[in-house]
């Protein structure tokens, strides 16, 4: 069992609270899902498009505004609630309009893989 706080423990792997990158031995490691949790100041945003992506993703707003860029749209996260999924090789890219949190997940978790 692991009980914890996404807004702490986000801050000691780059959001991620799951997925294979935990120690093996460890509740919350898995190869099956990745689930972040992404607290983002307003007008951060990713320093390059992911191309290539092998996973499927839901993002979750929770609170903000939130927009990710997919090649043949924009999409506006303004609503606490609003989510988006995309699937296995759809580029994208992300801007936060506001303060913002948001909550990933992927699936699967693959090792060895990292976006830059």
């Amino acid at each position: 069992m692991y009980v914890g706080n996404a807004n702490v423990d986000a801050a000691t792997d780059r959001g991620w609270l799951l997925g294979h990158f935990k120690a093996p031995d460890e509740v919350r490691h898995s190869e099956d899902v990745e689930i972040k949790w992404g607290i983002h100041r307003a007008g951060d945003e990713r320093s390059q498009w992911v191309t290539g992506e092998h996973r499927t993703a839901l993002l979750i707003l929770i609170s903000g505004r939130f927009r990710i860029e997919l090649p043949d749209r924009t999409v506006l996260l303004a609503n606490q609630g609003d989510y988006v999924v995309w699937g296995k090789n759809v580029d994208h890219s992300w801007h936060a309009e506001e303060e913002s949190v948001v909550m990933t997940v992927r699936w699967p978790s693959i090792p060895g893989y990292a976006a830059p």
